[in-house]
């Protein structure tokens, strides 16, 4: 009998703030230890935490994504704990009172659309973190990261395989970019994931779960679920039993080891931060952040199938960031001053195809795009009119890519425009069929397939620049 997995999610997003959440140290990645830390950060006796009312709002915006309760009044908790990462001895979190419940967020499978429960997502402060080895074998203590604001948050164990942990995980992922709670970034630790897994036979009860802590690639995240899948399905199936733990990835074995015997909530000993009162958030707020809401991917996705009529490939493409979604309206809005009749596909083919093909061989961003929306649709446009073939415009594209110049420029000082000359292109065809007298009495005879040869002739001769609808008129008239 097969068995299952059953996985839940728990993600931690660091909030995309100037300043951390309960100090004005700033909440900016640091390369150099204990640079942005204040007297709350570290636990000094007398400091007391102030709010940044920019991380609720945030927290408010996912909440709404997430189509989930935000509750008017929710609670700080201390957690306690104790690391020496942690001068205070307790996390600043929320527990009983979270400030956002419930939701939904779905995920694209092969086999159609499926809908994963959110339980909560709850504010946080995060801790700081340990450097080992620093000098003579010591370890040193690096509070930069301590107080930066951290939104968990917390799945249902909807997920039955790896797949969708891991397409649950690039949603979210995509989500909190998009809304720019979060820069996501993932190598500083700014997008990071807890997984829980246990494994049943189909329809058995839940089993007993194991945490893997602090997963901080997609790719590590596939690795440790299916490590973890197998090691428990080989201890049960071997007559053992799990036991509940929380679990580390070893990334360069592609293990998970024990860490420590999985806490319950009551051993860290919850109780409201005595210095932070509830936190009231009124309707009229809600509202405010409702209405500056940017378009949800989804709904975006939506609109450019039905209004643009762009296929569900090109509207998954261009929706997969922000950032290029807003590239490709903003290219399609300078295109379309020509009322071209396809321009909503014309501008999808050369944001997914070439442009998206240079980002990807050179790492650009498209924030750091040296092509503006402007000068692409302006190429676009030349080809429309008959300036520049298609093929040519893949080169004038490069060089525009290389030296952010706009089509125009390229086009007149390379020579690159077509060559649209009727007597000119008359002239050329000339000389090519009377210097081909063999292949020219083989068309003539049937030969069908030797017209391809005379339009390479006629490109060759022309480096690619002859209007190609003129030069198949012009060949098929002269070649008769």
């Amino acid at each position: 009998m097969k068995w299952e997995c059953v996985i839940g999610l728990e993600i931690h997003a660091q909030l995309k703030t100037a300043s951390k959440i309960f100090s004005p140290a700033a909440a900016t990645y640091c390369d150099t230890p204990n640079q942005h830390v204040r007297e709350v950060d570290c636990g000094l006796p007398g400091a007391l935490p102030v709010l940044n009312r920019t991380v609720v709002e945030y927290a408010i915006r996912l909440g709404l994504a997430l189509e989930s309760e935000i509750s008017e009044l929710s609670e700080f908790a201390r957690k306690n704990y104790f690391y020496p990462d942690l001068p205070k001895g307790y996390q600043i979190s929320q527990f009983d009172y979270p400030i956002v419940s419930g939701g939904r967020l779905a995920i694209d499978m092969p086999d159609g659309e499926k809908i994963i429960g959110i339980t909560r997502a709850h504010l946080e402060e995060d801790a700081g973190k340990l450097l080992h080895d620093v000098a003579d074998g010591a370890s040193g203590v690096d509070l930069n990261r301590a107080g930066v604001p951290l939104l968990e948050i917390v799945s249902e164990p909807d997920m039955r395989s790896i797949a969708e942990a891991t397409a649950y995980a690039k949603a979210m992922h995509r989500l909190v970019r998009w809304l720019g709670v979060c820069d996501g970034n993932m190598q500083e630790g700014s997008f990071r994931v807890d997984a829980n897994i246990s494994v049943r036979r189909p329809n058995a009860q839940f089993g007993t779960r194991c945490e893997i802590k602090n997963l901080n690639s997609f790719r590590f995240l596939e690795q440790a679920l299916e490590y973890e899948m197998m090691r428990q399905i080989n201890v049960l199936e071997g007559g053992g039993t799990i036991e509940q733990q929380t679990r580390l990835f070893d990334s360069v074995k592609g293990v998970t080891r024990a860490m420590r015997s999985k806490e319950n909530a009551h051993d860290y000993r919850y109780f409201p931060d005595p210095d932070l009162p509830p936190l009231a958030v009124s309707k009229a707020w809600i509202e405010r952040v409702r209405q500056n809401m940017p378009e949800l991917p989804a709904t975006r996705r939506t609109r450019f199938m039905e209004v643009l009529g762009l296929s569900a490939y090109d509207a998954g493409v261009l929706t997969a960031e922000r950032e290029l979604a807003d590239y490709f309206e903003a290219v399609l809005a300078a295109f379309s001053e020509n009322n071209e009749p396809t321009a909503a596909k014309t501008c999808a083919n050369w944001v997914c195809g070439e442009l998206s093909g240079l980002m990807n061989k050179s790492g650009v961003s498209v924030a750091a795009l040296p092509v503006s929306a402007v000068n692409l649709a302006n190429l676009l446009q030349r080809i429309v009119a008959g300036d520049v073939s298609g093929k040519t415009a893949k080169t004038v594209l490069e060089k525009m890519w290389a030296h952010g110049e706009d089509a125009d420029v390229v086009i007149t000082r390379e020579g690159l425009a077509q060559i649209s000359d009727a007597d000119a292109l008359e002239k050329i065809a000339d000389e090519i069929i009377a210097a081909n007298p063999t292949q020219t009495e083989q068309y003539r005879a049937g030969k069908e397939k030797l017209f391809g040869f005379f339009v390479g002739q006629m490109m060759k001769a022309t480096k690619g620049q002859a209007n190609p609808a003129q030069t198949n008129e012009i060949l098929r008239r002269k070649l008769t």
